[in-house]
């Protein structure tokens, strides 16, 4: 039985309850008992735990979990402390510097962001270790769906931050007319010149909450 606590429970109990979550479950059962799976499997709904539903200010999508050992604990692009910084949270701290004048810290656990409201998604929510995207088949995309759905729904006033073409691909289930929608290149070295730099996100993000009444995030880790 999952208890998440933060009104999540009863938000995700006709999800959980689903039959397509019921073939996840299975899936998963059988990979972690023979391959290396990453998260741990109780890190796998931390983005949950550390976030409640009526506190959420804004949502960054990732893709799926880092694939190498000791990286991926179950927020998106976060590691945490003594871990390497991966390239794309790199970037990310980059970004943040150029935006809002934050110095890049070394650790890249990213749970004060995630305590202070923004909801570190995964699209997909396991991987096996070494292969990106090995999980992406499973059905998480179903159910991270439906989550994005869910929070559009039941809340207001939430910005919705899609770096690259898999999060910009979820923009259609977000209803604008009641949330910011903020869409960029990914953070990857690979694309992150291509508009991912120089987006601003951060502050655009705090722009929108005080205009809405909301208390700006502090995006500064220390």
């Amino acid at each position: 039985m999952i208890a998440l606590g933060g009104g999540w429970d009863e938000a995700l109990a006709p999800l959980f309850g689903d039959e397509r979550y019921l073939k996840i479950r299975e899936f998963l059962k059988k990979e972690y008992s023979t391959h290396v799976v990453y998260p741990d499997m109780y890190d796998l709904y931390n983005c949950f735990r550390f976030t409640p539903l009526k506190d959420i200010k804004a949502v960054i999508l990732g893709q799926d979990p880092y694939h190498e050992p000791g990286q991926a604990h179950g927020l998106c692009f976060s590691v945490r402390k003594g871990i390497p910084l991966p390239p794309s949270l790199k970037n990310i701290f980059k970004e943040l510097k150029d935006d809002l004048g934050i110095q890049p810290p070394d650790c890249g656990d990213l749970t004060k962001w995630a305590g202070q409201g923004v909801l570190l998604l995964n699209t997909t929510l396991t991987v096996r270790e070494h292969a990106a995207n090995s999980h992406s088949g499973c059905g998480w995309a179903w159910f991270t769906d439906s989550v994005i759905e869910l929070i559009s729904r039941k809340t207001e006033h939430v910005v919705f931050i899609l770096w690259g073409a898999n999060a910009r691909s979820k923009a259609p289930l977000i209803d604008a007319t009641k949330h910011l929608i903020l869409q960029s290149a990914h953070p990857s070295p690979l694309s992150a010149y291509n508009g991912f730099f120089g987006s601003r996100c951060f502050s655009r993000a705090n722009t929108y909450l005080e205009a809405h009444g909301r208390t700006p995030i502090d995006w500064s880790l220390d």
